[in-house]
């Protein structure tokens, strides 16, 4: 084998996820190739975090763009399979559960290269959530599982992976927040986008929230009576810009929208607020982190470490005013401690078992 290893991303989780690892390969020796697919291909979804997390500028970017999962999936799959072929790496690395996640997976176990999958093991249980079903998937075809809590490693082993295969590494994630702590200036944010000293901060993207107009509408709604009790600063997502737009939120006092921010202002904009509204899984977990509040729009979450060890709360549309009602009044959780492993070194850890893979390989 020649020992080349390939990363595939797609969306700004998986660059914030697959910084670390780059980096810590990179520190190792190896020789790597970053594959961006262009499933976020915005500039404020994609390039400025490439600026931003010290990634290499992409070997290729196959600029595949949006459109239905079968179409998005079905372009992905022959893009990358012509990539896999020519550069012939020893090791495909995937991250998260988008569709180009599922898409490398697939291409590689097709041609026979191995596939690790940072961030294995989560699980909703909800199979309508288009994640789930890459995640799951993904599973049951990477060679290497690294998995970011102990829960994770407990769904593999009853899924029946080897735990040869599987490997506790702590959250990549984390070590990108952590790393650029420093950068993070809630005041600039403030300032520059007119917010007041207390605000929270809303994101919605799933389709459960967004896809639907009656859902929609609902989200709406909640978030309109939400901000008669804290300004709302909402950057907007594209996949719900529109939908939330026509249901009413643009015209809603108390709230700010404004389009998508980079990785360092909105994590600015996240550290300095009182709470926040989401239903993103990364942002679970980074406002576990920095211990704000967070409220999740969803009835399941494949991030429980985040309600057991960190200050995430499930919450359906109804019950979001009075839950932030007790967050604003000081009930909010504050765990003793944070998930294990959340330290910083899980790229450190991820390119150990890598490195020692492919000696084993060679």
């Amino acid at each position: 084998m020649n020992g080349r290893v390939l990363h595939v991303v797609g969306t700004r989780p998986n660059f914030v996820k697959a910084a670390p690892v780059v980096a810590a390969l990179r520190t190792s020796g190896h020789e790597q190739v970053l594959v961006h697919t262009g499933q976020h291909y915005d500039e404020r979804m994609s390039q400025i975090f490439f600026r931003e997390l010290d990634l290499p500028e992409p070997d290729t970017d196959l600029g595949v763009g949006s459109g239905s999962h079968a179409r998005q999936t079905a372009d992905l799959l022959v893009a990358l399979e012509g990539e896999f072929t020519a550069r012939a790496p020893a090791l495909v690395v995937v991250y998260g559960d988008v569709n180009s996640t599922l898409a490398a997976a697939l291409v590689a176990a097709k041609l026979g290269i191995p596939v690790a999958h940072v961030e294995a093991g989560l699980r909703s249980f909800d199979m309508t959530m288009p994640e789930e079903v890459n995640r799951r998937l993904v599973d049951q075809l990477a060679e290497l599982l690294f998995a970011t809590s102990p829960e994770a490693v407990g769904h593999l082993a009853r899924e029946g992976a080897d735990s040869g295969r599987v490997h506790f590494v702590g959250n990549p994630m984390i070590d990108t927040l952590l790393t650029h702590m420093d950068h993070f200036d809630p005041a600039a944010v403030r300032a520059a986008y007119g917010l007041p000293e207390r605000y929270g901060v809303v994101t919605l993207h799933r389709p459960a929230n967004v896809d639907d107009p009656e859902a929609a509408r609902a989200a709406a709604r909640a978030l309109t009576e939400a901000a008669t009790q804290l300004d709302l600063a909402v950057p907007l997502h594209p996949r719900g810009r529109a939908a939330l737009r026509s249901a009413g939120l643009a015209h809603a006092p108390g709230v700010h929208l404004f389009e998508p921010l980079g990785y360092v202002a909105f994590m600015g904009l996240v550290r300095g607020a009182a709470a926040v509204i989401t239903d993103s899984g990364g942002v679970q977990e980074e406002t576990t982190v920095l211990g704000i509040p967070c409220l999740t729009l969803r009835t399941t979450t494949e991030r429980p470490v985040t309600v057991t060890h960190g200050t995430n709360r499930l919450v359906r549309h109804g019950e979001l005013v009075p839950a932030l009602r007790k967050v604003l009044d000081g009930q909010a959780p504050s765990p003793a401690e944070g998930p294990p492993l959340w330290d910083g070194k899980a790229g450190a850890r991820i390119a150990r078992v890598v490195t020692q893979w492919l000696e084993r390989h060679d």
